[in-house]
C-alpha cells in the first residue's frame, strides 16, 4: 500500500526489480505512491503481472497527501484542501501517510489533519518506517475514533522493504469496491531497521547536489 520506485527522489527501485520482489513474496497488488509523480506506477502498470494502484504522495504546503486511483499528477505546493481538491476531481481516494510523526519532516501534523478530517478517506495508521521514539498507537487512536478506515504499508524505498507492512484484503476492481474490501482487510507485517531511513535521507541528499 505504500511503495515507491526510481521516480521518486528517495528511491533507486527499478520497476522490473519490483516486480521481481513482488512475486517472489506473492505480492499480487501494488500501490505505488512515488513523490509528486504518477508517472513511475503508469509505468509499472503497463508491464506488472499484478494489479497497481496509480497513486501519488503529494507535497502540500502542511505536510504529505496521499492520492489513490489517480489518472494525472497532481503538483505539489498546494493546501492540504486544494490537494484533496484536485484527487476528488480525478476521482480519486484520499489518504493521510504517515500522520503526526515527529521524527518525520513530511508529516502532516495534528492541528492540520483535525481541519481536514471530515476531507479524509483513510489514515495510515501502520508505517513500517516509524521510529518507536514517538506515540506510534496515535494515528490507529484517531482513525478510531473520527471512524475513518485504515491502511499500513512499507514506505518501501528499497526493494527489500516491499512487504515490510501488507494488508490481506478481498479483490477489488475500483476506488468504490477498494473501499469495501479495506473495510474488510487484516494488517501483517513487521517494521523496519533504522538503516532504511539513511538509506533515504542519502538518496534525498544526492537528489539536491544532482548526482
Amino acid at each position: 500500500m505504500h511503495v515507491h520506485t526510481l521516480y521518486s527522489d528517495d528511491s533507486s527501485n527499478p520497476l522490473e526489480g519490483i516486480i521481481e520482489s513482488c512475486l517472489k513474496r506473492s505480492i499480487d497488488c501494488l500501490n505505488i505512491c512515488d513523490h509528486n509523480t504518477i508517472e513511475g506506477a503508469l509505468e509499472l502498470k503497463k508491464i506488472a503481472p499484478f494489479q497497481v494502484i496509480v497513486s501519488e504522495e503529494i507535497e502540500s504546503t502542511e505536510g504529505e497527501v496521499m492520492g489513490l486511483f489517480l489518472k494525472e499528477t497532481i503538483p505539489a505546493g498546494m493546501s492540504p484542501e486544494d490537494s484533496i481538491a484536485a484527487i476528488r476531481h480525478q476521482g480519486g481516494l484520499v489518504c493521510i501517510p504517515h500522520p503526526f510523526e515527529v521524527f518525520r519532516s513530511s508529516a502532516m501534523k495534528a492541528r492540520t489533519i483535525e481541519r481536514i478530517k471530515h476531507l479524509i478517506d483513510m489514515v495510515e495508521v501502520k508505517n513500517a518506517k516509524t521510529l518507536p521514539f514517538q506515540d506510534t498507537d496515535r494515528s490507529l487512536r484517531f482513525a478510531r475514533e473520527n471512524q475513518l478506515r485504515m491502511t499500513a504499508g512499507s514506505d518501501a524505498h528499497t526493494l527489500r522493504e516491499i512487504g515490510n507492512y501488507y494488508l490481506e484484503m478481498p479483490e477489488f476492481n475500483d476506488n468504490h469496491s477498494f473501499l469495501a474490501s479495506l473495510d474488510a482487510a487484516v494488517i501483517g507485517g513487521k517494521g523496519t531497521g533504522f538503516t532504511t531511513h539513511c538509506y533515504s535521507l542519502f538518496r534525498r541528499c544526492l537528489a539536491k547536489t544532482g548526482f
